[in-house]
């Protein structure tokens, strides 16, 4: 199934100045400098005492999910009584020996964890959508998995029970936070489904975000990881558990020494909650945050990339029960610098649910300290996407303010929209394509409910607002954009 071409570099210099025979018997006879005599020194310890006792918890994950066909699938129109016609019917609508349903296998990795009540962690998506899954052991044998524990999508990773007459080999978590760029690190996985595989390599670097979800602080690993590895463990030294491999960066789908991890310290703590709960258990604030761009970052008085900025509240969440206000910049959190955007969502995340955490925040150019009572994180409902303005709705009430067309929210564009009626502000109705409006993505559709931080109800309102920050020799205006979905984001508009 999976196939790669060896490629074999040679040094052109060196078959430029000799040829076969001759090549070989010059570089014979060529005396050597002392200096360049490989050194004495001994290569490195193997790992096989260690790699022998970890290979037994490693194990092969196959699930199988029906790839069920289109039902009810419209019939080509054909003459009725035709010799076609039960053709046809047998075709679509499954008589005979239809193909149109068929079986999907997928193949990764997995670690035993609890020898005794057989529970195995690997990645969500290694077992997504399965109607069976198997475990297949180093020594042959087979267990076929009699419960989902828990899963997470956001870490991807998954807990799965099996049952075994006999206690099974097991490995333990270890500490994650410790390990250092440089360390060694080994991984045991299924690569390509050959069976168990080890490699070896070195922590490259930590904390990596690579766009995979909210939470991401993988670990980078040179140790090659390939398709089949997923769900597998990284072990450090001492054969202890400090990262599940998840993903690598690759053009061809092969290792080109790119991989990630997630780390033990994540894994612990939400396998813990998978067993206790059978879900994660996540803080909550009820805010919506956005990176401090440097443009944005003028218009605040605040240095780039410090701290959270709150673009949105959710109505009755923790934060606005608290005081929490689109526009403040979150610092602190339960004690801790928020040193980007990203930061905060694994603080909060992680805090206790239920308990109060100090929030350090910045509102209009002044500290403040809020208390906040952390609520527990629900998935969140998909949105479905709305319509847009209808042209019509331009009117003598509106104005164009920066590449913008502004006219007031009426009755029947909240209508057309799906807006709420608490919402107030005014309704883009058209963007200059050539503006920085337009490159920083604001639609038609969207509404503009603040501009620095002032509540904006009519068009002449952001007229004059943007006059008078131009005479404070003010550079831009920081407005607040919320689309149709209720994602709320802010924007600096530059006046020039």
């Amino acid at each position: 199934m999976f196939g790669y071409r060896p490629h074999f570099f040679r040094s052109a210099s060196f078959h430029s100045a000799c040829h076969g025979a001759l090549c070989l018997a010059l570089f014979l006879s060529f005396p050597v400098p002392a200096s360049a005599h490989v050194s004495s020194r001994p290569g490195p310890e193997t790992v096989a005492p260690i790699a022998e006792a970890l290979f037994p918890a490693v194990v092969n994950i196959s699930s199988t999910q029906l790839a069920r066909g289109p039902e009810g699938i419209p019939l080509p129109k054909v003459p009725k009584g035709s010799q076609f016609e039960e053709l046809l019917e047998d075709l679509f609508k499954g008589r005979g020996n239809s193909p149109l349903d068929r079986k999907v296998s997928s193949l990764g990795s997995g670690f035993v964890i609890d020898g005794k009540e057989g529970l195995i962690v690997t990645n969500n998506h290694v077992i997504d959508g399965a109607d069976e899954i198997w475990i297949t052991f180093p020594d042959g044998k087979k267990l076929k998995v009699i419960e989902i524990v828990g899963r997470d999508r956001k870490t991807d990773l998954a807990l799965l029970k099996v049952k075994s007459r006999k206690p099974l080999p097991f490995v333990e978590l270890g500490p994650s936070n410790n390990l250092r760029v440089g360390d060694w690190v080994m991984a045991i996985g299924n690569p390509f489904g050959l069976g168990g595989s080890l490699t070896l390599g070195i922590i490259s670097a930590k904390q990596r975000d690579i766009n995979a979800g909210p939470y991401d602080e993988f670990l980078q690993t040179d140790a090659s990881i390939n398709k089949g590895n997923s769900g597998g463990p990284l072990f450090d030294m001492n054969g202890k558990v400090v990262g599940v491999n998840t993903a690598i960066i690759s053009p061809n789908g092969g290792s080109i020494g790119i991989g990630f991890a997630t780390p033990s310290d994540i894994v612990k703590e939400i396998v813990g909650q998978l067993r206790e709960f059978g879900s994660a258990q996540r803080g909550w604030l009820g805010v919506r945050i956005q990176t401090i761009t440097e443009d944005i970052a003028d218009s605040l008085g605040v240095a780039a990339n410090t701290g959270a900025l709150v673009s949105g509240v959710t109505p009755g969440g923790p934060g606005e029960v608290s005081g929490l206000k689109a526009g403040d910049v979150i610092l602190r959190f339960g004690g801790q610098n928020v040193s980007s955007m990203k930061g905060l969502p694994r603080l909060v995340a992680r805090a206790k649910i239920g308990q109060p955490a100090i929030v350090e925040i910045l509102r209009q150019g002044e500290k403040r300290t809020l208390k906040i009572v952390v609520g527990r994180m629900k998935e969140g409902a998909d949105f479905a996407r709305l319509p847009k303005p209808d042209a019509n709705s331009n009117n003598k009430r509106q104005k164009t303010i920066l590449g913008l067309g502004l006219s007031p929210l009426t009755a029947s564009v909240r209508d057309q929209l799906g807006l709420r009626e608490a919402m107030k502000g005014v309704v883009v109705t058209s963007v200059d394509a050539s503006s920085v409006a337009a490159e920083k993505n604001i639609q038609v559709g969207d509404v503009i409910t603040e501009m620095h931080q002032d509540v904006i109800t009519t068009s002449d309102g952001a007229a004059a607002k943007v006059a008078q920050l131009k005479k404070t020799g003010a550079k831009s205006v920081l407005v607040l954009v919320e689309n149709p979905k209720g994602d709320t984001r802010y924007v600096a508009l530059p006046f020039e």
